[in-house]
């Protein structure tokens, strides 16, 4: 029977040279408390083979899709659902353009396409196959899929080239491998609450006020929490999204709405992020019937929408943790600290929007402030952002709960309160 305590692994191997460092990888896995095992690849039997693997993991190494015995039971499916994560080093160009492309021709490919664990990847190749744009391609793809990409490293390589293409070193792996368990399980149990998307504000029946939000960036964060295991509340504005799988969501339509929904889930949220790029303003007499065009100017009322931020971090059920964004235009970092601090928040979570970032944009940069610290996520896909995020998010999210430790979240003193508010 295998120890709970103890975090399970499957180790994909894919054919190359680098192969050879594997079953090094393994034991520096189960020396920080790991159960490895091995799913070989029928190329990468060339290089190592299985009895070597089963010899440093007591575990047989798993190589074939087609295995009687095992799959008599669907062995594939327990081996998906035993993993906590799979990490695949070294992984191939082959490898990469297989899982890029949902292919399941294998075990090892099948167990990815199979598993909901997290999924990283160490390429090994020549430095040629790694600059190919088919192979740039591909990682690009992975990466937007929220699966990580660990390397390569720049170095001598076997065919007596130097260049993009090592694997890195099994203790690196390693460490690599256990710092995304941690971030895989860091938010268990906890309830977030979200916001995404943009509010649309009606003119009339047929035009409205919004702006070019895409919900692509809440939608990633409610993934990367729903994956650190948080029990996560969407609260959505309209948005051409799938639901985040295990994620409950409620759509809304304007910034009234979303107040509401927000207010109304507050209860027992531990976490609030509001993601959302809610409108500033709306029509304060929108038109009960489509407006005719005269052809002449039309001059229209604005009224301000309610501050669903700035109305949670006052709540008396106040999360432990109030997270906002700011999307800005010019003086990020100083129009960000003004709204960390007026509105007094845990964290703010700020971006520049307009060209290939931000608003409507696949990939993102991050700045992350809070009172007395600050950190830079580098622009990257949206979801391996996000899981970035959460992790910061659970960092602070942790650090606040040692500091009131012994009272709910929503129970903190007036004093731990400032304190938090800077």
């Amino acid at each position: 029977m295998s120890d709970p305590t103890r975090k399970r692994v499957l180790l994909g191997v894919t054919g190359g040279i680098a192969a050879y460092k594997s079953p090094d990888l393994v034991r520096r896995l189960i020396e920080r408390g790991a159960d490895v095992q091995v799913a070989m690849t029928a190329s990468a039997q060339k290089f190592v083979t299985p009895m070597t693997f089963q010899a440093v993991s007591s575990r047989p190494a798993r190589t074939d899709l087609w295995d009687a015995a095992a799959e008599a039971a669907m062995g594939h499916i327990e081996l998906a659902r035993w993993a906590e994560l799979i990490l695949v080093a070294p992984a191939s160009a082959s490898f990469l353009a297989r899982l890029a492309h949902g292919r399941a021709d294998d075990l090892l490919s099948t167990l990815c396409l199979a598993s909901e664990a997290p999924l990283a990847v160490a390429p090994a190749m020549n430095r040629l196959m790694w600059a190919n744009p088919a192979t740039q391609a591909n990682v690009t793809l992975l990466r937007s899929r929220g699966i990580r990409v660990l390397g390569p490293a720049t170095g001598d390589q076997a065919c007596g080239e130097t260049g993009p293409g090592r694997m890195l070193e099994p203790l690196q792996l390693a460490e690599e491998a256990f710092s995304l368990l941690r971030s895989s399980a860091a938010l268990i149990g906890v309830r977030v609450l979200i916001t995404a998307g943009p509010t649309r504000e009606h003119i009339d029946p047929v035009r409205f006020i919004g702006n070019r939000s895409s919900g692509k960036m809440g939608f990633a964060v409610a993934r990367a929490a729903r994956a650190a295991g948080a029990q996560v509340m969407l609260v959505s504005g309209p948005v051409a999204l799938d639901t985040p799988p295990g994620v409950r969501r409620i759509n809304v339509e304007t910034a009234e709405q979303m107040h509401a929904a927000v207010r109304e889930e507050l209860s027992g949220a531990q976490i609030f992020i509001a993601a959302a790029a809610v409108a500033d303003y709306r029509p304060s007499a929108p038109a009960s019937q489509k407006i005719k065009k005269t052809g002449v100017a039309m001059d229209m009322r604005l009224e301000p929408v309610p501050d669903i931020l700035a109305s949670v971090s006052a709540d008396q059920r106040r999360p432990r943790l109030v997270v906002g964004f700011a999307a800005e235009t010019e003086r990020m970092e100083e129009h960000a600290r003004q709204k960390l601090e007026g509105k007094h928040l845990d964290m703010i979570v700020a971006n520049k929007v307009g060209g290939q970032l931000g608003f409507d944009a696949d990939d993102n940069a991050l700045l992350l402030l809070w009172p007395g610290g600050s950190r830079r996520i580098e622009r990257g896909a949206k979801l391996a952002i996000a899981h970035e995020l959460m992790a910061a998010v659970a960092e602070r999210f942790h650090e606040q709960e040692r500091e009131g430790a012994g009272r709910p979240a929503n129970k903190r003193t007036g004093k731990e309160r400032r304190k938090a508010r800077g």
